[in-house]
């Protein structure tokens, strides 16, 4: 709710600021911006201080972004404050730790789905409930609604609960250990080869950003001396990073490192997540973006009832997320579930992309909700699959699917900032939303491969551990997780 508490109020910032609508759309990709490389961030400090403590600090950390961009004075105030804000949405990779340290993998999808699903029924609620509220704060004889009190809020509120929630979880179920890799400064991988795939993989992450602030400049934010300062900080990230993983992983490379078959895994799966990710997750945070707009001039609606349309979108997460996990469980095939539901996301965008003015309302409705469930269900396989890959780094391979999402949010949204305005700018948009989640659904079909333990009562490493209230006097507990 925090983090997509802009778009519902975007009139009114618009309006109160006399914005462009290029801005607007700039606001907008920078509320997924720096959730990239937050993401990473946070799958890091999650693997080694854990969930509870991780969560409790950046739900506090809400307030401070969302009070700055309650207070901002010009364009400038706007766009620093909610790319500080857009690290909020890296919250969600810690829920995904989390709960898998809870629930047995044969259960891991509709748990993670549930989780999900609330997630982002978030940004729903945002906007049905905060024009209300700002509304009820405006004060009196305001010709404009009162969105800076209503922004601030929800940060307050998330604050608030940071602190409860620091005092009210623990990280694992009791007698169970929570399991950390040697390093967290990169992914650990177990072959060369597989590193250097690393390598390749995280090029797009930093991409997309050196994309970002070149919109940046289109808008007046950055001039051209800035961007290419901004593009060199970027290179020396990626460096960074690359030395981190360097880090980890040099026992392996150096020769000095062999892992056993039973300890390996294979990360051209994570890669195919993180694709996976793009398509579904991506494409829903820019639809959501662009539905309302679509509506109101498609069918030449008020913007209330288009909007009320297009929350339908997100408002099918609280079912087709969980759905999607719970598929996954049952069907007996995470690879097949991932396969199945991500070519129904292709053909769905396909078919949107044929609605026009002519179409009969309630049927442009119908099939939007459909493409939804299929959009939310593939999200919910995805983290169905995620916590199986290798538990003690879980944290930054949900990180890195994560981060894929809002890599998939800002090309698609900046891919649409450059389309014309209209039926055939969005004629295009969704056909490009379908062909790449066609391509996906073919890479899922053929090259993901199913999970060691997709269905186990336990996770890898639990078997054997003892709880030290049922270990015998004298003896140790296998601390092997």
């Amino acid at each position: 709710m925090v983090w997509f508490n802009f778009a519902p109020l975007a009139t009114a910032v618009k309006e109160d600021f006399g914005l462009e609508i290029g801005q607007v759309r700039t606001i907008a990709i920078c509320n997924v911006a720096l959730t990239v490389p937050a993401r990473i961030i946070i799958g890091m400090l999650l693997d080694k201080y854990g969930p509870r403590i991780t969560y409790s600090l950046l739900l506090m950390y809400a307030a401070i972004p969302c009070i700055s961009f309650a207070l901002a004075q010009n364009f400038s105030q706007l766009v620093i404050s909610r790319l500080a804000l857009s690290i909020v949405g890296a919250g969600f990779v810690i829920g995904i730790r989390m709960v898998a340290e809870w629930f047995p993998p044969k259960d891991i999808g509709l748990a993670e789905g549930i989780y999900g699903g609330w997630g982002n029924f978030g940004s729903a609620a945002s906007a049905f409930t905060l024009p209300t509220i700002a509304a009820i704060l405006a004060f009196s004889g305001g010709s404009i609604i009162n969105w800076r009190l209503s922004i601030a809020l929800t940060g307050i509120i998330a604050a608030v609960y940071g602190v409860i929630y620091f005092f009210s979880v623990q990280d694992t179920p009791p007698g169970k250990v929570y399991q950390k890799p040697q390093r967290t400064s990169g992914i650990e991988v177990t072959t060369k080869k597989d590193f250097w795939f690393l390598m390749l993989m995280n090029v797009p992450l930093i991409g997309i950003l050196c994309v970002l602030a070149w919109r940046l400049t289109k808008v007046g934010f950055l001039d051209q001396t800035q961007l290419y300062l901004v593009w060199a900080c970027l290179v020396g990230l990626y460096l960074f990073q690359a030395y981190g993983c360097w880090q980890v992983n040099k026992d392996l490379l150096l020769g000095n490192k062999r892992y056993p078959p039973e300890e390996r895994y294979n990360f051209s799966q994570v890669a195919i997540l993180e694709l996976t990710y793009i398509v579904n997750f991506g494409s829903e945070l820019a639809v959501v973006s662009m539905l309302p707009a679509f509506f109101e001039l498609t069918f030449g609606l008020s913007k209330q009832a288009a909007g009320m349309i297009a929350a339908s979108y997100a408002f099918m997460n609280l079912v087709s997320r969980p759905g999607g996990g719970l598929i996954s469980d049952k069907l007996g095939s995470r690879k097949n579930t991932m396969a199945v539901l991500t070519a129904g996301m292709g053909i769905g965008y396909l078919m949107m992309s044929t609605v026009n003015g002519n179409w009969f309302l309630p049927a442009a409705v119908l099939l939007t909700m459909c493409c939804s469930f299929f959009v939310q269900a593939a999200e919910g396989s995805t983290f169905a699959i995620v916590p199986l890959i290798k538990r003690r780094v879980t944290g930054q391979i949900a990180g890195n699917v994560g981060a894929y999402g809002n890599v998939g949010a800002v090309a698609y949204l900046t891919i649409f900032s450059l389309l014309p305005e209209g039926d055939v700018g969005n004629r295009i948009f969704f056909q490009v939303l379908g062909s790449a989640a066609m391509v996906v659904a073919f890479l899922c079909w053929f090259v993901l491969k199913e999970p060691k333990g997709s269905f186990a009562e336990h996770h890898e490493g639990e078997e054997d551990y003892v709880a030290p209230s049922m270990q015998p006097e004298g003896s140790s507990v296998n601390s092997g997780m």
